[in-house]
């Protein structure tokens, strides 16, 4: 193998290094030789065979980012920031995410984000992508995907969003009363997209709603007023009592959890502390998606009731875990 570098080669030819050893060490003295000059290389070239008799390839390079600590440390600062700055400039320059509409309505992800957004990415998404509970039989990525679900509904519940088009953030649905009461319809986004009937609902338990009177041909002949439905004091009450996703053995917080109406509000279900109770996002999926049941016991609580094929006695469970918290 031809270094570049007659101490590396001889070095490799002696057998005191390995082939990929050789690499890292030729690459870091030539870095060396133009950053502090030959006399620097030379003391550099000592020190790394030096280590190579006690670390593998790739612990050595992680090494050789601080040689100049050891060889020439008047510099080393400044070279450890030059180097930095030309780290940030290149993220500067590549960071990006493509948003890739799928034909089915899904979006495809794909970008590089710079070292200071991946730490705001990871510092808000993590803990949103712990399992929740034993139940949780998500896979990792799709916990990461509902972890951002959840993300986007805590950015967009704190009203500090931008406006777009001269109204708050949000999102608007389309649906049919008869459709939403009956648990039939399907509903479009204002982006074009459409969502099942379950989507939908669920989107209603802890949303603002504005009603809106069409004609057969589709046309708008009333705009009623936003309202939205758990908010304020009843909100902080539901939190008081359930202190978190009240599904048995989910530890979410309640900043993490949507208020779900135990009896439908398009039900006629009433915007109450006696109607309502705190689910994460994942359990509030769950809910609506399986055969669970939820409701309050004689002592004012939340319990859940499992379906048959899980518990043939169907005993309510409750979740103890922010009793004890």
């Amino acid at each position: 193998m031809d270094t570049g570098n007659p101490g590396v080669s001889r070095a490799l030819a002696d057998g005191h290094i390995t082939v990929d050893q050789a690499r890292v060490i030729a690459d870091t003295v030539d870095t060396v030789q133009t950053a502090a000059g030959p006399e620097a290389s030379e003391k550099a070239l000592g020190v790394l065979v030096e280590w190579a008799s006690q670390f593998d390839p790739t612990l050595l390079r992680k090494l050789s980012t601080r040689i100049l600590d050891h060889v020439a440390p008047d510099i080393a600062d400044d070279a450890a920031k030059a180097a930095l700055d030309d780290e940030a400039r290149r993220a500067t320059r590549d960071r990006h995410l493509t948003l890739s509409e799928q034909t089915d309505g899904r979006l495809r992800l794909t970008g590089v984000l710079d070292a200071e957004t991946a730490g705001l990415f990871r510092a808000a998404i993590d803990p949103l992508s712990a399992a929740s509970g034993a139940d949780d039989q998500r896979s990792p990525g799709q916990r990461r995907h509902d972890a951002l679900s959840d993300v986007c509904r805590l950015a967009l519940r704190t009203g500090e969003l931008p406006e777009h088009g001269g109204d708050p953030t949000q999102i608007v649905v389309t649906t049919s009363y008869d459709g939403l009461t009956r648990q039939l319809g399907a509903g479009a986004l204002d982006a074009g997209l459409h969502l099942t009937s379950e989507a939908v609902r669920r989107l209603a338990c802890d949303a603002a709603v504005l009603p809106a009177v069409l004609s057969g041909a589709g046309q708008p002949l009333d705009l009623g007023r936003q309202r939205r439905l758990i908010t304020g004091p009843l909100r902080r009450a539901l939190v008081l009592r359930d202190r978190g996703c009240a599904f048995p053995g989910c530890d979410r917080p309640p900043r993490w959890c949507d208020a779900h109406h135990i009896h439908h509000w398009a039900e006629g279900g009433a915007t109450s502390l006696d109607n309502a109770v705190l689910l994460c996002g994942h359990h509030h999926r769950h809910l609506h998606h399986s055969d669970w049941a939820v409701r309050l016991a004689g002592d004012g609580h939340p319990e859940f009731v499992p379906p048959a094929w899980l518990d043939p006695d169907q005993i309510p469970r409750r979740n103890h875990y922010h009793r004890q918290t």
